[in-house]
């Protein structure tokens, strides 16, 4: 079994059994895969309950009582997914890991995906284990066969981490630091073309400490996150490898609990990712992975495998997972260590916000107005010359084409377009016609009339608007409506929710930047759940994170992790429940990262059975000049596909065409 360093805690799942006996348990795997069948359940139980090392005798055992050899006999014996697990936990890590990397590289193509987790993940010594293992098991040379296959840049980082000769001096250097911000500045942002070598070198050979330094400085010299500029400046298998190098420097476990996520998230289980991790991880960090993935995702690794597998292959992982971490109110130091350094990366960061949607060169509203009327005269109606002219103009050069279309024809192109078009293409074309805070105006009137409220979509926009756009839809609200938007919230919502959403529309958030000393108050003032007044709570919760700046309130968070230990969006969804909990929720997460927002609103709108249509129109609308751009890059790399293909698969027709001008482009 993996040991801990000198005074580490040990953090695998898997342990040493307690009064082992390799013979005994020999002549048990022997007796359960002896006759007609298995039994599958015996033998997942104790290869399951063993370390590492305890298996190894297991197998010397085994062949020394039968003259068998023991992988081979379970080869034999089972199946499928459940067999590649078992046989990868029979292994030594080193040996897995050769496996895994011979299979990657023989045959037709290559898996990148296996090269790229382990090669960048892997620390000095197992790397030295894996090219010794390789060598062992297939009499071949692994950096050879690695060259043989890949190409590049790609190849040339591979083979460096292939080398095994990290830096592991934890004295940092701060003028080495220094000079290697600079170094990767002047190679790539400041340099025409990228200068890959640079990013090679440093991101190949640096210690992790010295690393981490590096990027907490680069980002305080640039404004941007290391990850951006890689994205900006390289591409393909080399952009991803150099990533997922990022991801391990900043947490290892951080980087495994994201590849199990997406191996299991939406239709499909990646197995080969999940085994792979689930083995390896087992006697090294799996506790680690286990707390932050319960943070990042909402939900425990245990309960999203027992959703995601079945049979004995599920109870197989579920024994490597260890335990299952949804008990109410669980929160971990690594966790909270965690959202410390995302709040640290929100408050630093200088994002340039862009949309996707542009004024249009040479703009001729006079033809535009001609187009869209002939394209709604007579009998049918041309879509594809509405949605081509009306998705590639800026709002404003809409609303000069609609004065140019009175003007022309003493008609309204609203409503005459209203008449041509309907259902999902009418709701997203009349959108983008309108004024943005009449458009939000508009969708704040839907979300209220009729039986029921909608109060997500009163939450999205209130919670996420600037003072200027607020007080624009609160002086659109009354000219279309005759009535405030106050009013009409008084009257349709209640309680403290009605506070809330009355406090985000008065549009009085401060503009200024942050204060330490206040930061610490604040934090203070909202750490204090221990009185049980919840109305009290929700009060003080209210005045700060409806009336601070989005500056100063990442401080306020950030000092709140440091005095509780907890990420206070944590603590709002224990000790607050229904709207009040969703709009304070939404505050919080609009200020970490509000692209992040919308495009986890926007994933939500298409996974699953079904399309919130509403809710997809409404976001693609609303921030297609301001940030979508942005929001498309958070959402590819959250959810691993793009925001073009997302739509793709789950709309159709004219709706999706439209849908897809405004997007912008495949990432």
């Amino acid at each position: 079994m993996a040991k801990p360093g000198q005074g580490a805690k040990y953090r695998g799942s898997v342990h040493d059994f307690p009064d082992f006996n390799p013979s005994q348990d020999a002549e048990a795997l022997y007796t359960a895969m002896k006759g007609f069948g298995s039994d599958k359940e015996a033998i997942l139980e104790l290869i399951t309950s063993r370390s590492n090392r305890q298996r190894q005798e297991i197998i010397q055992s085994y062949k020394s009582l039968y003259g068998k050899d023991l992988i081979a006999d379970l080869k034999y014996e089972l199946t499928g997914k459940f067999e590649r697990l078992i046989v990868g936990l029979m292994r030594p890590l080193a040996y897995c890991d050769a496996k895994e990397i011979k299979d990657a590289v023989s045959g037709i193509g290559t898996d990148e995906k296996c090269l790229i987790e382990i090669l960048a993940s892997r620390t000095n010594e197992q790397i030295h284990q894996l090219v010794a293992a390789y060598k062992d098991a297939y009499e071949r040379d692994l950096e050879a066969d690695v060259i043989g296959d890949t190409s590049g840049h790609f190849q040339k980082m591979l083979v460096v981490l292939l080398q095994g000769t990290r830096e592991e001096d934890d004295v940092v250097s701060e003028d080495l630091v220094h000079q290697d911000v600079q170094d990767l500045y002047e190679a790539g942002e400041l340099k025409w073309g990228t200068d890959e070598a640079q990013f090679i070198y440093i991101l190949g050979n640096r210690s992790k400490q010295h690393l981490r330094l590096v990027f907490d400085e680069y980002l305080k010299t640039t404004g941007k996150p290391i990850e951006a500029s890689i994205r900006g400046e390289l591409s393909g298998d080399f952009e991803k490898l150099m990533l997922a190098v990022v991801k391990c420097i900043r947490s290892t476990p951080e980087y495994f609990a994201e590849r199990l996520f997406k191996a299991m998230k939406g239709l499909g289980t990646r197995d080969n990712t999940l085994i792979r991790i689930m083995v390896s991880r087992s006697e090294l960090d799996m506790l680690d992975i286990r707390e932050i993935f319960r943070t990042k995702y909402e939900k425990s690794l245990y309960s999203m495998i027992k959703n995601d597998t079945s049979g004995e292959y599920k109870k197989a992982l579920l024994k490597l997972c260890g335990g299952d971490d949804d008990a109410a109110g669980q929160f971990f130091p690594e966790a909270a260590q965690v959202a410390y350094q995302m709040w640290e990366l929100s408050a630093v960061a200088r994002v340039e916000l862009k949309g996707t949607v542009r004024p249009a060169d040479g703009f001729n509203p006079d033809a535009d107005a001609k187009a869209l009327r002939k394209a709604m005269k007579g009998l049918g109606t041309d879509e594809s010359t509405i949605i081509d002219i009306i998705t590639h103009r800026s709002n404003a050069q809409r609303q000069q084409i609609r004065q140019t279309f009175k003007s022309h024809f003493g008609r309204d192109l609203m409503a005459d377009l209203k008449s041509e078009i309907s259902g999902d293409l009418a709701r997203l074309i009349l959108g983008l016609m309108m004024p943005p805070a009449h458009y939000d105006a508009k969708q704040l009137k839907k979300a209220m009339e009729g039986a029921g409220t909608d109060e997500k979509a009163l939450i999205e926009i209130l919670a996420t608007r600037t003072n200027a756009e607020i007080r624009a839809i609160n002086e659109a609200y009354k000219e279309d409506y005759h009535k405030s938007l106050e009013d009409a919230l008084s009257s349709d919502t209640s309680g403290h929710f009605r506070r809330i959403l009355i406090s985000l529309a008065t549009g009085n958030r401060d503009e200024g930047g942050e204060d330490r000393d206040q930061a610490r108050d604040d934090a203070k003032e909202i750490a204090d759940t221990s009185s049980g007044d919840k109305t009290s709570l929700e009060t003080r919760f209210m005045t700060i994170l409806c009336t601070r700046s989005y500056q100063h309130l990442r401080r306020v968070f950030q000092e709140f992790v440091k005095m509780t230990n907890y990420d206070v969006e944590h603590t709002i969804k224990k000790e607050m429940s229904g709207d009040v909990r969703d709009a304070f929720v939404a505050i919080v997460q609009s200020v970490k990262n509000k692209p992040l927002f919308f495009a986890d609103k926007l994933y939500k709108s298409m996974k699953g059975a079904g399309t919130d249509e509403k809710t997809l129109t409404r976001i693609i609308v609303s921030r297609s000049e301001i940030d979508l751009l942005n929001i498309r890059r958070e959402f590819i790399e959250k959810y691993d596909k793009s925001l073009h293909q997302a739509i793709e698969g789950d709309t159709s027709g004219d709706f999706m065409k439209a849908l897809l001008a405004v997007c912008g482009g495949e990432d």
